[in-house]
């Protein structure tokens, strides 16, 4: 298939070595101008993902209107506060393009809007159907070529949703099929936050059991939040919710697990250098959105709200989990 990948931090450039990989003709769009031309020279993603080779075949757009013309596949990768930038500047060639499905990379919710990413890019782009692609998916990995398993859904688990996903699989991706959209977006969303807190249980050497605490309670206020908004309970259980989870939570490249060590060693000291991240670390963000939607929704999460007092409200790390833990006590289930 023709492919276009727009946006190209480290996830978007990977997933454009992996299709290319695959066989498809692949285009990669990047925001600025000036990284255009230094990955089409270099040849590589020095900024975002070094040591991984980029293709001589494949094509680095300049701008997206030449890229979306002949696209049947259209992969949309940026930090999830850049997407309504991106989508404003694909504009009407997006509406106009005969592009066989959107299919977003992007985890967290419009800060403004509290909105999906699916349910901006399915404005932007009219009748053409949307889809995530999502789970555990480091990017180095993938560009490695490292065995991963995703999970591509959309709100229906159709024909053209299974040729997609014969499309983006092969000897070392494994894609799944799924029609809860709503869910497996809230998954990757809410999945950072945890990952916060499993970094600061790391840097607060509060040992194995305490992480093995939170993350499993975090689970059920995954699943809590996301059944609220019209998820299903049993996505959390899968690549989109726990799977993705238990990479972010424990892998050593995950920014946000780093953050909550961050926290943990001068929380003042982490917040401040947020601003100067090459990369997003969606967690910090994503607490925020998340924390708002819960408490609109009047639904229960002890685990995000402490974590939002930590990074919003100036709230000591250990005085948070002395919070969580001398909470009433109550029935597991």
């Amino acid at each position: 298939m023709n492919c276009v990948v727009f946006g190209a931090g480290a996830w978007g450039t990977a997933m454009a070595i992996h299709l290319r990989r695959q066989g498809h003709t692949v285009t990669l769009v990047p925001r600025r101008l000036e990284q255009a031309l230094a990955i089409s020279d270099a040849r590589e993603n020095r900024d975002y993902l070094p040591g991984r080779r980029i293709d001589d075949s494949m094509q680095i757009g300049l701008e997206p209107a030449p890229a979306l013309m002949d696209a049947e596949l259209v992969f949309l990768a940026c930090p999830s506060k850049g997407l309504p930038e991106l989508l404003s500047r694909i504009g009407p060639a997006a509406k106009s393009a005969k592009v066989r499905m959107a299919i977003s990379l992007i985890k967290g919710l419009d800060q403004s809007t509290l909105r999906r990413p699916c349910e901006l890019i399915a404005e932007a782009f009219g009748s053409t159907p949307v889809a995530t692609l999502s789970g555990p998916s480091n990017a180095d990995e993938v560009a490695q070529g490292l065995p991963t398993a995703l999970v591509l859904a959309a709100e229906r688990d159709d024909d053209l949703l299974r040729e997609v996903q014969a499309a983006v699989s092969g000897p070392t991706l494994r894609a799944y099929t799924s029609s809860d959209l709503i869910g497996v977006e809230i998954g990757g969303t809410i999945k950072n936050v945890y990952a916060v807190g499993a970094g600061l249980c790391d840097g607060l050497g509060l040992g194995s059991n305490a992480k093995a605490a939170l993350l499993t309670r975090a689970i059920q206020e995954m699943m809590r939040l996301g059944q609220a908004v019209g998820g299903k309970a049993e996505t959390f259980l899968g690549l989109g919710g726990v799977g993705d989870l238990m990479a972010t939570a424990h892998g050593p490249w995950s920014r946000n697990r780093a953050l909550g060590e961050a926290l943990a060693a001068d929380a003042p000291k982490a917040l401040a250098a947020l601003a100067g991240k090459k990369e997003a670390v969606e967690g910090h963000r994503a607490t925020e959105t998340l924390t708002r939607l819960a408490k609109s929704r009047g639904i229960d999460a002890p685990i995000l709200f402490c974590l939002h007092e930590i990074l919003y409200g100036g709230l000591d790390p250990r005085a948070g989990v002395t919070a969580l833990m001398t909470r009433d006590l109550r029935s597991e289930s």
